[in-house]
C-alpha cells in the first residue's frame, strides 16, 4: 500500500512542556488510524502540527510524499480538529453552501454528504435547533464535500450519548469502506478497537506503539479455569511450564500462555493429572489491557 503520510522525529514544545516528544509513524493509504491517548497525550498537538497551524520544535513529515503541508495538500484533507463552526440561524444546506464557496467545491456535493451523514430530511432546518450528535455529523459532511483523500478527526464522539457514538461510528466504517484514509484522535479505547485497523499509542508526547490493532491485540492470550481444587489446579499450570504468569481471581485461576495451546489440550493434560476443569475458556487480550500493559511499563 502506498504512504499517504510520513511522520519522522516529531517534537513539539511549549516553554518547559514537551507536548510531542520525538515520535516517528507512517500511515497508508485506505486505513484507518486511531491516535490514542489520555487527554494531554499530545494527539491535538501532533494533528495542528499536521496540518500546519502549530510549528514544530523539531522532525519533519510529508503528505503525498511532499514535505510538509502545502496549499495543495490541504485540499485532500478533510479535517475535524474544534467543535463545529457553522451559522446558527442558517439550515444545514446553507451552511454547507457557504462551506463550498471557501473550498472550492461544487453544490452537487452537498446532497451526497448529507446522505451520507444521515442528514438530507433535515437539510433545510435550522443549524440551531440540531442536537450534538447531528452538529457533529454535519461537521462530517462538510469536511466530505471536496471528497478528500484523508479525513482527520479529533475526538468526534466526545460528549455524544451513546446512540450518537453508535451513528458516528457508522459513518466513519462508511466512509472507510469507500477508500478513504481516516486518521482518528481519540482517548476512547473501545471507540477505537471498534473502527481502527491501526493504532498509535501516545502517553505524554510519546509514541509507545504504531501498527496495526490485531498486531497489538495478537498475544497468546490466557485460559480461564475453575475446578474444585483451585490449589492442586493452580500448582498444575505452574509446574508445567507452559505460562507466563498465573493467578487466582474471584474463585478462577486466571493463566496466559507463554505460546499458543490448544483449550482440548489442556483439558487432556489436566485431567491425566486427575483434575476436572468445571470451567474452561480461552480469552484474548483486549486493545484495553494492552494499552494498560504498554502505560505500565513505561511509567
Amino acid at each position: 500500500m502506498s504512504v499517504v503520510l510520513e511522520v519522522t522525529n516529531l517534537s513539539k514544545r511549549f516553554g518547559r512542556l514537551q507536548a510531542v516528544n520525538s515520535i516517528s509513524f507512517s500511515v497508508e493509504k485506505g486505513n484507518v488510524y486511531g491516535l490514542l491517548g489520555p487527554n494531554g497525550s499530545g494527539k491535538t498537538t501532533t494533528l495542528g502540527i499536521l496540518l500546519s497551524t502549530l510549528n514544530p520544535s523539531e522532525g519533519k513529515w510529508s503528505w503525498f510524499g511532499n514535505p510538509g503541508t502545502s496549499s495543495d495538500d490541504l485540499k485532500s484533507i478533510g479535517a475535524i480538529i474544534e467543535h463545529p463552526n457553522f451559522y446558527t440561524y442558517l439550515s444545514a444546506e446553507k451552511n454547507l453552501k457557504i462551506v463550498c464557496e471557501i473550498k472550492g467545491a461544487p453544490y452537487s456535493r452537498i446532497d451526497s454528504v448529507l446522505k451520507l451523514v444521515g442528514l438530507f430530511d433535515r437539510r433545510g432546518d435550522r443549524f440551531s435547533s440540531f442536537s450534538l450528535g447531528m452538529k457533529q455529523r454535519l461537521a462530517i459532511a462538510s469536511a466530505m464535500l471536496n471528497e478528500p483523500k484523508v479525513l482527520i478527526l479529533d475526538e468526534p464522539t466526545n460528549g455524544l450519548d451513546p446512540e450518537g457514538i453508535i451513528q458516528i461510528r457508522e459513518i466513519i466504517k462508511t466512509i472507510a469502506s469507500k477508500g478513504t484514509t481516516i486518521i482518528l484522535a481519540s482517548h476512547l479505547l473501545d471507540e477505537v478497537e471498534k473502527v481502527c485497523s491501526h493504532v498509535i499509542i501516545l502517553k505524554k508526547g510519546v509514541s509507545l506503539y504504531c501498527g496495526s490493532v490485531a498486531g497489538i491485540t495478537a498475544k497468546n492470550g490466557y485460559f480461564v479455569l475453575e475446578a474444585n481444587n483451585l490449589k492442586s489446579l493452580k500448582n498444575e499450570l505452574e509446574v508445567s511450564g507452559d505460562f507466563s504468569e498465573i493467578k487466582e481471581d474471584s474463585g478462577r485461576i486466571i493463566a496466559y500462555m507463554k505460546s499458543d495451546l490448544n483449550a482440548s489440550e489442556l483439558n487432556k493434560k489436566m485431567m491425566d493429572k486427575g483434575i476436572y476443569l468445571s470451567h474452561l475458556s480461552k480469552e484474548q487480550e483486549s486493545l484495553e489491557e494492552q494499552f494498560l500493559d504498554l502505560v505500565k511499563q513505561n511509567q
